[in-house]
């Protein structure tokens, strides 16, 4: 790779940080991630997404025994909450008198998801450009029926991923994790469907190095690929959600 630039090199640079200082993320720093957030490229300019910041500690470990229980989450100067949010366009519709049709179509799930992700992602690489460190946790979808009564969130609006954010601890000595050879993702004019199978096999080799690094010597992502879409039981408890979408006013039909 020849081409290069100081936000490529930030964005080459990106690894997951889970253990925090315990120093504050200031309003001033989350008003700049946020707009940078706001920033990002947003469907026919819907707006339909919404965070909660949560700095409550009780409120952090309720959401965090919500999820399973992440240390992360509770120790995180900051937790974002991304929210697909029709809630905002509904009230601002209803108030012209037109009707309210397509909020049940999949197209409009679609849209408040991706561009909540779309936001999500310039609200880290800001934040990393600030000295800040952040992991994007997703699930919260495990159970997002006690995350939106946490959050209070009405109909039309849907928890999708969270964000904890702080500074990093510099003791965690977390690595940049190896990702697949982009033989294996990057497809010229067609699709190829054979062109993972070197790449990935190459990946296995590389990653298992990585967490052996860290102590774990039999580490498997084939394993853990096969382990997260091969069974329900992978989804935890996930499968669930479009009974949850449905009580939020998302038929996604």
């Amino acid at each position: 790779m020849t081409a290069s630039s100081p936000t490529i090199d930030l964005q080459l640079a990106h690894r997951s940080v889970r253990r925090f200082l315990d120093e504050p993320v200031t309003d001033e720093q989350l008003e700049t991630v946020i707009a940078a957030a706001q920033a990002a490229s947003q469907s026919s300019n819907l707006q339909v997404w919404s965070v909660v910041a949560v700095r409550d500690e009780g409120r952090k470990r309720r959401l965090s025994r919500s999820i399973g229980g992440h240390r992360y989450v509770e120790e995180a100067s900051v937790f974002l909450l991304w929210v697909a949010d029709f809630r905002r366009a509904a009230n601002i519709v209803e108030t012209t008198g037109a009707r309210l049709e397509t909020i049940g179509y999949l197209e409009n799930t679609l849209v408040a998801v991706v561009d909540s992700g779309i936001a999500a992602q310039n609200a880290l690489l800001a934040a990393e450009s600030l000295g800040l460190g952040g992991v994007f946790v997703g699930s919260i979808r495990n159970d997002p029926e006690a995350v939106i009564a946490e959050l209070g969130l009405p109909e039309y609006t849907f928890p999708v991923f969270g964000l904890a954010l702080g500074v990093p601890d510099p003791s965690e000595q977390a690595g940049l994790k190896p990702r697949l050879p982009q033989s294996a993702v990057l497809h010229h004019e067609v699709y190829d469907e054979t062109a993972w199978q070197q790449p990935a096999a190459e990946y296995e080799g590389d990653i298992a190095a990585y967490y052996a690094g860290y102590g774990q010597d039999d580490y498997s992502w084939v394993a853990k690929l096969t382990a997260r879409i091969s069974t329900v039981a992978g989804l935890h408890g996930r499968e669930h959600i479009r009974e949850s979408l449905e009580k939020q006013g998302f038929a996604s039909r």
